[in-house]
């Protein structure tokens, strides 16, 4: 019998405490923060959650071979139950969105559902896999920026972007493990993403503080997981690096937010990830 633990397993539960930053981060940059960023917040988790339940719905038999562990492979969780959840929260995803948003949330919402569904159907194990996951994530950011200017909100639904490749990207090793290249390919990359937001940051605010403070602490939990991978690229490394990519990006959210001025916000957003990395002792986010 299915079980709420199952179903958290499905989801990657824990892994939700990285998706409200991206609609906080658009609100941010678009100047649009507000009650209503919540409810933003609250429809891309929906659909977060529902590509977590189609990709495991879609990889069923890959990983009654590879990860049989799995609730789908397990038995815990029948497939036909994974994809009805997934279309579920497909559908509230995008209705909440439209209810909270109006029609331009409407319309970033359905863009970024058939990007999630591209991504688990066609996309995941080519080459393009990596770029239409990053499409997603900066979807999600510019969902939140959606009430105001997405224009403004390009920076970081870039920045969010680009880190979501490196994650995608090191979970290709995550049963067989990956080439050194691979970690240290990533790592470089989030060298270039950390150093930005310092750089674009300013001084002599507190504001600018918590940004420089947050995006140092990014880049020391996801680039030392990733330190690690280099000198051990085996699938328990490269595992542990993504799942340090997904719970320290509420700290990367919450440096861009910071860099907007809404130290505040930047703050509660970055808590998820020492919340994500607790929880994840006890429900893998990867």
């Amino acid at each position: 019998m299915t079980g709420p633990r199952d179903l958290a397993e499905l989801i990657r539960a824990p892994a939700a405490l990285s998706v409200p930053g991206d609609a906080m981060a658009g609100a941010a940059a678009a100047g649009v923060l507000s009650p209503r960023s919540a409810g933003l917040a609250l429809a891309s988790t929906a659909l977060y959650w529902a590509g977590m339940a189609a990709n495991d719905w879609a990889d069923r038999n890959l990983d009654a071979q590879e990860r049989p562990e799995r609730p789908i492979p397990s038995g815990r969780v029948s497939p036909g139950a994974a994809l009805a959840l997934a279309a579920g929260l497909t559908a509230a995803g995008v209705s909440v969105a439209g209810l909270v948003g109006g029609r331009r949330a409407l319309v970033v919402a359905t863009a970024l559902a058939a990007a999630v569904w591209t991504y688990d159907l066609r996309a995941k194990g080519g080459p393009a896999g990596p770029g239409v996951m990053a499409a997603c994530r900066g979807l999600d950011v510019l969902l939140g920026a959606s009430p105001g200017s997405c224009r403004r909100a390009l920076p970081e639904a870039l920045t969010v972007a680009a880190h979501t490749w490196t994650v995608t990207a090191l979970s290709r090793g995550e049963v067989r493990g990956a080439p050194r290249g691979l970690p240290a390919s990533t790592l470089a990359a989030t060298a270039v993403v950390a150093g930005a937001l310092v750089g674009s940051a300013g001084c002599g605010s507190a504001p600018a503080a918590a940004s420089v403070a947050l995006a140092c602490w990014y880049a020391a939990d996801y680039g030392g997981a990733q330190a690690r991978a280099v000198k051990a690229p085996t699938a328990a490394g490269v595992r542990g690096a993504v799942a340090a990519g997904i719970t320290a990006l509420p700290a990367l959210q919450g440096a861009l937010i910071a860099r907007r001025g809404q130290r505040g916000t930047a703050l509660a957003v970055a808590a998820g990830a020492v919340a994500g990395r607790i929880l994840g002792r006890k429900v893998s986010p990867t």
